[in-house]
């Protein structure tokens, strides 16, 4: 059994949820500066010097608003939507390291079938070691951590769907209807492209599979593809553009959330920021080595522990800003092309490189065969999806 400092886990948990619910405030600032930026706008310039308070105001805002309940709504689960959905995707971040992390020992191996005291011993010395050392999670060590991740962000759904049918409107119901229909069927590529990283490290740890990328080098050089699969379907699992379909301002009003106000609807918000924040920490811990960088993040002591959480924040920071150049930058999909682009184009996909993956661990092939085939896969991807898009423009803009 593992022994923890319950103390500094609650600690740990305070620090989380208000870092949280700072960096979701700090993302609405950065989505308009960013929108602004593009679309050579000024942005958020009034509230504070350059707007820098205007994630304060927009707060301030949501907690004195009038909390509109319609009559024709669930009450009970009106209220339970919104709720559910922010509590859900901040249970993702239970297990990911948002700091340096040390992996726990491997089992006590045998010899000949039997334990021996001399490996007993020393896996005895390794667990003490493991105990003793500052593991930045609230539950580390835990061996199902990207499975327990993706399970948990699955769930957000029913926050969403229980939102859109309580509310007893044809907008909101659909666009909870669109978003059971997408997050299942983008689930299916996102799994499949995290278990070639299981097969080379043999583990769900996220401890273990930074330790191995710190070892082996980035994922990212191996897997370019899966890489590619997995950051389109936490877009799509996220409801962020081109995968906003549950909220389509232009055709559901707000989607969802439409019948909902005041801080049901920031519930809402934080939660898809939330769940933003824990992809990003998922892409850069699974496919950027996470803590890790050549030449820095060997330094030890605090700080070590200084730059590895600087590096991790880092990569993080630049997929948020990744999350947000990408909305404004590719138009929405039609709901067609949306599941027609996971069931024909990335399943199959996702298919392929699981096979090549098994096939090179399998005969003990150069791991670089498979970066060059993945790389293939990446770049004939990405040509025939721009050659699909172009072609369907244009079919739309001739008729």
């Amino acid at each position: 059994m593992i022994e923890f400092n319950l103390l500094f886990v609650l600690v740990l948990i305070a620090i989380v949820v208000v870092s949280i619910l700072t960096v979701a405030g700090g993302a609405t600032l950065a989505e308009r500066k960013v929108s602004a930026w593009m679309q050579d706008r000024v942005g958020p310039d009034r509230v504070g010097p350059l707007g820098t308070l205007q994630p304060l105001a927009d707060g301030i805002k949501m907690f004195l608003k009038e909390d509109i309940v319609p009559k024709h709504v669930d009450k009970l689960f009106f209220v339970l939507g919104p709720i559910l959905s922010c509590a859900i995707a901040m249970m993702g971040l239970t297990l990911i390291p948002v700091g340096p992390s040390t992996p726990a020992p491997a089992p006590v191996p045998l010899e000949n079938g039997v334990v021996t005291q001399a490996a007993v011993d020393t896996f005895t010395a390794q667990m003490t070691a493991y105990q003793k050392a500052d593991n930045y999670s609230i539950a580390s060590g835990i061996d199902i951590g990207i499975l327990f991740s993706f399970a948990v962000g699955s769930l957000a759904v029913y926050g969403i769907i229980l939102g859109g049918w309580s509310s007893n409107s044809k907008y909101a119901l659909l666009g909870s209807l669109r978003a059971s229909a997408q997050i299942i069927s983008y689930e299916i590529p996102l799994g499949m492209s995290i278990v070639g990283l299981i097969l080379f490290t043999g583990s769900l740890n996220l401890e273990k599979i930074i330790d191995w990328q710190a070892n082996n080098g980035w994922f990212i050089l191996y897997q370019p593809l899966a890489f590619l699969l997995f950051i389109t379907s936490v877009y799509a699992e996220c409801n962020r553009l081109p995968f906003d379909l549950p909220e389509a301002e232009q055709e559901l009003v707000g989607g969802y959330h439409t019948e909902c106000s005041s801080m049901k609807f920031g519930f809402y918000m934080i939660g898809e920021y939330t769940h933003m924040i824990s992809t990003s920490f998922l892409m850069a811990i699974c496919f950027f080595g996470g803590w890790h960088f050549p030449g820095i993040s060997m330094v030890d002591g605090y700080l070590g522990a200084f730059l590895k959480f600087g590096i991790l924040m880092s990569k993080v920071g630049g997929f948020l800003l990744l999350y947000l150049l990408v909305r404004w930058t590719i138009p929405r999909f039609r709901f067609d092309q949306l599941m027609g682009l996971a069931w024909q184009v990335m399943f199959p996909l996702a298919l392929i490189n699981l096979v090549f993956v098994i096939i090179i661990r399998e005969y003990d092939l150069s791991n670089w065969i498979l970066t060059g085939i993945s790389g293939g896969l990446f770049f004939g991807a990405a040509i025939l999806s721009t050659r699909e898009v172009d072609n369907k423009r244009r079919k739309v803009s001739y008729s």
